[in-house]
């Protein structure tokens, strides 16, 4: 059977609630892996905070560290159209962040496919979320991330 049928397959059985949700495929695709979603089935932390720039300013620099499956989600209020900046510099060349708008399904941007740089406009009013993680391979040896991003919306 093709990936293409064991989809459809499985597809099929999750819909008559018979296969966790989690069992769709024998291999992460770009397009189902939890990096590009923020949905993930890690039972490490995810943490929030939102992200407020210093008076007078429209940009701001956020040091973290994160650890194995922990993630950190950084919110930020903008509005649709508004341009929107973020790079990050890690310590661990597994670790990269996504843009999302909160709640959606699927990220925007895609650090792991897509770089270390994003900028865009905003595609709504309300709160983008900046996910900053490690990718499965150092996440499993618990690897750390040492990090800094800029955030930025003008």
């Amino acid at each position: 059977m093709n990936q293409a049928h064991f989809i459809a397959a499985a597809a099929a059985l999750i819909v008559a609630g018979t296969v966790p949700a989690q069992a769709t495929s024998p291999a992460t695709t770009p397009a189902t892996s939890p990096a590009n979603t923020l949905a993930t089935a890690q039972t490490d932390a995810t943490r929030s905070e939102r992200v407020q720039f210093a008076r007078g300013h429209s940009s701001a620099t956020i040091t973290g560290e994160l650890r194995g499956y922990d993630t950190v989600d950084y919110r930020i209020g903008v509005r649709a159209g508004q341009t929107v900046h973020v790079s990050m510099r890690g310590s661990n060349a597994s670790g990269y962040f996504n843009v999302s708008a909160d709640n959606a399904p699927e990220a925007i941007f895609v650090g792991a496919m897509e770089g270390d740089t994003f900028t865009g406009a905003s595609p709504i009013t309300g709160d983008l979320v900046v996910r900053v993680y490690l990718m499965r391979n150092a996440a499993r040896r618990g690897a750390r991330l040492n990090y800094s991003l800029v955030i930025a919306a003008h």
